[in-house]
């Protein structure tokens, strides 16, 4: 679909106003009620498996959930190739130039651009949110222990979404009686 001379607000307004209020208040809960699973899932046992910002986790949890299991693979594929490319940049340029902006800077650039070479442009901007926590957010130990809690947690978070909406999905399937996505996106009986 191509909108010429509409902003996305605009967009995004038409398409909820065709949407009865009660099917958005309804959709709404649903994507909530299993975000929210999916999310405590992810943080109740974090501290167990020696994961020390479990709420990563939760929070890749909730960004990976999306109302189809394909959907919710391609958003978790993201993640994970966001994660590994953004946290090798900015553990390397943390490691080999030391925490400064400007290296901040520089490994987000590389991140993104490395995204770009290997055509996974979708998963750019989640590198470089890794980069940004690689690189500001303080750390209690050394920056390769970081990255591998990072990818950890985003490995840990991404395994609980896609589990959590293939649950779901079989559980509205067999309550339904219909056929259930299967994660190619094609119908099974």
């Amino acid at each position: 679909m191509k909108v010429t001379g509409m902003k996305w607000t605009a967009l995004l307004g038409a398409f909820g106003a065709n949407q009865p209020v009660r099917q958005r208040i309804v959709g709404g809960a649903a994507q909530g009620l299993v975000s929210a699973a999916a999310a405590l899932i992810a943080y109740l046992p974090t501290k167990p498996l020696g994961l020390q910002e479990g709420f990563w986790g939760s929070i890749t949890a909730i960004a990976v959930v999306q109302g189809g299991l394909s959907a919710t693979q391609a958003s978790a594929r993201d993640q994970v190739v966001g994660a590994a490319i953004g946290g090798l940049f900015g553990a390397a340029v943390v490691t080999l130039v030391g925490q400064h902006l400007a290296t901040y800077a520089l490994a987000i650039v590389l991140c993104m651009s490395a995204c770009w070479m290997l055509n996974v442009q979708s998963a750019a901007r989640l590198g470089g949110s890794t980069v940004t926590i690689i690189a500001l957010v303080p750390h209690h130990s050394t920056v390769g222990w970081a990255l591998v809690s990072r990818i950890s947690e985003v490995g840990w978070g991404v395994a609980v979404g896609i589990a959590t909406v293939w649950l779901v999905n079989k559980v509205k399937a067999r309550l339904d009686g219909k056929p259930r996505e299967s994660p190619q996106g094609s119908e099974l009986q």
